[in-house]
């Protein structure tokens, strides 16, 4: 197995190294400028202006260097500006930047649709549509869900997010805010409770729950509410990620599976953030052992390069052309990078993923422990939440110190974000090593310490 590639030959340069007060004087400037003229729908967590990166490191105009312990928001799976990835698109961008793949053909879309058919779980032949970002890749997910079944309802899960273009933001039910003043949604959209065992809707615990959220799917809804052969889709994600890092039982996953099965619905998971090595596996959805009938990709596939991927046996991709098409989808420098990624990932990184995700686990387990604070520590590979809760026995949310978490660590120069109402998310790149992974784990103790 060979190591992961692209570390600085200098330790300390791949550690924080933080100079001025924060932000600097220079990267003030770029904040002035973005306040008066950059939409303010963005959500900025802290003042972090990046004006260079590489691996695990982003540097500021002032100097300072920060730990990235979100990937560009688990986007960039191979850390930042992987040099072998970097010059994969430059190759590409010297011979064909755009041809638009949905009317003519180029070697770089149809080389990554194979290899992803290859890699996608299931024996069956795939087919593989091109966009731009998983919110596209969504979309395309519950066209062609309606499409193939002739059915028109949509279930999804409380706690989801699955971008913010209309139909798949119909199907997201993370935070009010994002759906507040865009109604009516795309009609015939149900949502149902998540198994989200820290947190029961039905005050159950581990032991004593039968999957109740199913039985409310196959009890409630399809007895009350709509009837199951009216269900085009249900579309999950393995591991919710802006809900809160929520990892399901094995149980309810592959009881879900057997529903949609027993009833025709199609079953989407959305991979946009717990795929591509992300959760220490290809996809998330093979922890589960369940072959899903469409997959959705983006963020990490393609290194930081706009890139969003819907999989589907070969059988259900049969629409006619026209029916769906992508001006800009999959154009052949993020074919490329794409490509790239997944040659780093069976090279190494999705290897380092498991290891490092169950040694940052290791390394936040005292911290479970002996931290009043901290609820619960869950996910697979480098896809790990932190819950914050005001008192463990209550299980009350504290968000307003997760926040303050969060602005500690990129005041001591680790950049991580919250994920639901209270939990920390750690994504850090699939390259990270165990000197990093001490490091903002330190950072993450000595911040709930101060702030105790």
């Amino acid at each position: 197995m060979k190591r992961p590639s692209h570390t600085a030959p200098d330790e300390a340069a791949q550690l924080p190294k933080i100079l001025t007060a924060l932000p600097g004087p220079k990267a003030r400037e770029v904040l002035e400028m973005d306040a008066q003229y950059v939409s303010p729908s963005y959500t900025r967590s802290y003042p972090l202006v990046a004006q260079s990166a590489a691996g695990c490191i982003v540097t500021d105009p002032d100097g300072n260097r920060f730990l990235d312990f979100n990937a560009g928001i688990a986007v960039c799976s191979t850390g930042h500006c992987h040099p072998e990835v970097v010059k994969s698109i430059q190759d590409q961008a010297a011979r064909l930047i755009h041809m638009s793949g949905t009317d003519f053909y180029y070697s770089a879309q149809s080389r990554l649709a194979r290899k992803l058919a290859e890699l996608a779980p299931g024996e069956a032949p795939k087919k593989v549509f091109f966009s731009n970002s998983g919110a596209e890749a969504v979309e395309c997910a519950m066209k062609l869900a309606r499409y193939k079944t002739g059915r028109t309802v949509m279930i999804a899960f409380i706690g989801a997010f699955h971008g913010r273009t209309m139909g798949a933001l119909s199907l997201t039910a993370s935070k009010a805010l994002q759906r507040k003043g865009f109604a009516p949604m795309v009609p015939q959209v149900v949502h149902i409770p998540y198994a989200y065992c820290y947190r029961c809707e039905f005050s159950k615990t581990p032991q004593s729950c039968s999957i109740d959220c199913l039985r409310y799917l196959t009890d409630t809804i399809f007895k009350k509410i709509v009837d199951p052969s009216d269900v085009a889709a249900i579309v999950m994600e393995p591991i919710q990620g802006e809900g809160g890092y929520v990892v399901p039982p094995k149980e309810f996953v592959q009881r879900l599976r057997a529903i949609t099965k027993e009833h025709g619905i199609m079953l989407i998971a959305d991979e946009v953030q717990s795929g591509i090595g992300r959760a220490g596996k290809m996809f998330a959805i093979e922890h589960f052992d369940v072959v899903p009938d469409i997959l959705c990709l983006a963020k990490g596939i393609a290194s930081g390069m706009p890139l969003g991927c819907t999989i589907a046996d070969a059988s259900l991709m049969d629409w006619k052309p026209g029916m769906h098409a992508s001006t800009f989808g999959g154009n052949p420098i993020s074919c490329e990078a794409a490509l790239k990624t997944l040659e780093l990932l069976e090279n190494g990184l999705l290897a380092n993923s498991r290891r490092m995700g169950k040694y940052l686990k290791e390394r936040l387990a005292p911290l479970q422990k002996k931290s009043p604070v901290v609820g619960d520590v869950r996910g697979e590979g480098l896809m790990v939440g932190i819950e914050l809760v005001r008192d463990r026995k209550t299980k009350q949310p504290a968000p307003e110190l997760r926040d303050q978490v969060v602005d500690r660590c990129f005041e001591k120069g680790v950049l991580i974000l919250g994920c639901g109402p209270n939990t920390v998310r750690l994504s850090p790149p699939l390259i990270v090593n165990r000197a990093q992974v001490d490091c903002a784990v330190t950072a993450i103790e000595q911040s709930l310490r101060e702030l105790a």
